[in-house]
Formats: C-alpha cells, structure tokens, sequence
C-alpha cells in the first residue's frame, strides 16, 4: 500500500469523488481476482475503471491482451510508471457506458471482462453489456457485496429483482470472493464482493430477448402490488386480460413479480408477444 500511495503523491494525484475510486494493492486479492477470472494467455481483457493501474498489470501477466479503460486523464502519469514495460496493453482514456459497443468488437472480437468497478457504474455497464454485446464472454468483477447479493440472489428473496432476472437470462451469477473495505485506498464504507458471471447464450429459452426485458420490467415495476397490477398498468390491460394471461401459464392471480424464476418470467413473456401485448422487434 505504501508503493501505490508514494506512486499517487509523486505524480500529485487527487482522488474525485464522483468517480467512485477506490484501488487495490494487495498483490494476493489481485491474483486471486485473475486466477478467478479464467483468463489465460489466448484471452482478451477489458477492464473497465482501470485506476492506478494495479490489477491491469496483474491481468497483463496472463492475458493476450488488455483494454484498460478510465475516465480519469490525471491518472495517465501514475499510469505511465505503473504500467511501465508492458506491451499488452492499451489504455484508453473514455467513458465506457458511452461507447459504441458493437463497434468496438468488431475491432477486438471474444473477450472477458474483468474490473474493480467504480460502484456508482456497476448496473449501468452490467445492463449494457448485457442488452448490447455479442462478443462477451463473461465477467469477473468487483462490486459492492449488497450488489453482488442481488446478482445472484434466488426467486423469492428480498435481494431477487430485475438486475438479477436480467443477468440469469444470459449466464449464472456466483460470488467468488469476498473482499473488505480494508483493502482499498481510500478505505470505501463497504466491503466488496468478486462476482463471476458465465455467459451461455440460450441459457433460458425465451422468443425474444427484447420482450423478456420488457416482462422483466412491468414484473417489477412495483414490489409492493401483484403481477396482475403491474401487467394491467404497465401494459395497459384490462383485468380479465391480465387474468387470462396469467392463467395460460400456470401464474397464481395474487404472485407478485419477486416470486417468478427467469423461466417463469420467460414464459410470461412468450404468452405476452404470442398474444400481441409485446410487438417483436
């Protein structure tokens, strides 16, 4: 810790906290986070909140290549030392939320994405790698351990919501790791979790992904009222039409959205877009 703190005081660097920073040093956690990852020598990276750099370099020692992403242009000297001598690795300065997706895959093919995320960014990147990538391959990512709950909570639980139902269409969530808030610098107010996500592309037959992600949607739209009640506003049904679809696939009139597996929440979705509620897209 006091190699990375001189590193950041030599190049008179100020954390921001709008950027939610908060680095590693520990070179255990860190090559535990790789060797969690499943990363090896023919593995492309994309790491996203590169920081100080401390976890690319342990991921550049086992991957092919990196693409360490930051929004911070003042950690580009900090950068420079840290990352110094290592050719498998390109920095790139930009928000990744913002970035066109399919555009850069095209440019960089299959890749794992491994990162220490800034927890302020977590759902959003998760959701758009989710909705829009084709080339992932999986995550191995560092969250808040009240976010990993919820990626791999279960149907029925408090923590289960649409995060979680969106996740499972695509792969299965496990917390791999838990990490304290001790071994960050600056010291965050909660601990961390390490969450590997698998993607399996059809993992959970549905029709239409889109339509799914709509089901998803309307199932939570609010906790507290039943699936019949959020159909009925959501997609502006009447009560015997929600009634009716409930019905079709074996959904008691009174469950609420929580309770509903991803396959549940998939058949839903097909009786929605087989009956016109949801248009294909």
């Amino acid at each position: 810790m006091r190699d990375l703190r001189s590193i950041l005081e030599k190049h008179g660097f100020r954390f921001k906290k709008q950027f939610g920073q908060n680095f590693l040093s520990d070179d255990n956690l860190l090559r535990s986070i790789v060797a969690a990852s499943g990363i090896d020598n023919a593995t492309t990276v994309v790491e996203i909140g590169c920081g100080a750099g401390t976890l690319t370099r342990a991921l550049a020692e086992s991957a092919k290549k990196v693409y360490a992403f930051d929004i911070d242009k003042d950690l580009q000297p900090v950068l420079a030392e840290t990352l110094s001598g290592l050719e498998n690795v390109e920095v790139i300065f930009r928000d990744f939320n913002k970035l066109d997706l399919r555009e850069f895959e095209e440019e960089i093919g299959e890749y794992t994405v491994v990162a220490n995320l800034p927890y302020y960014i977590t759902t959003p990147l998760v959701t758009k790698l989710l909705e829009e990538s084709e080339k992932v391959q999986g995550l191995a990512i560092m969250v808040q351990e009240e976010v990993a709950e919820r990626f791999c909570a279960k149907e029925g639980t408090a923590e289960y919501g649409s995060i979680t139902a969106a996740i499972a269409l695509k792969g299965e969530a496990k917390i791999v790791k838990r990490v304290s808030r001790n071994l960050f610098y600056p010291r965050p107010n909660v601990d961390s979790a390490v969450v590997k996500i698998q993607f399996e592309r059809g993992r959970v037959a549905v029709k239409d992904e889109k339509a799914y992600r709509q089901t998803v949607k309307c199932a939570f739209l609010n906790r507290r009222k039943t699936l019949e009640n959020n159909l009925v506003n959501f997609f502006n049904l009447s009560r015997e039409q929600a009634k009716e679809i409930l019905q079709a696939v074996g959904i008691e009139e009174k469950a609420r959205g929580e309770t509903l597996s991803p396959q549940r929440l998939a058949a839903l979705s097909d009786a929605l877009l087989e009956r016109g509620v949801i248009q294909s897209k």
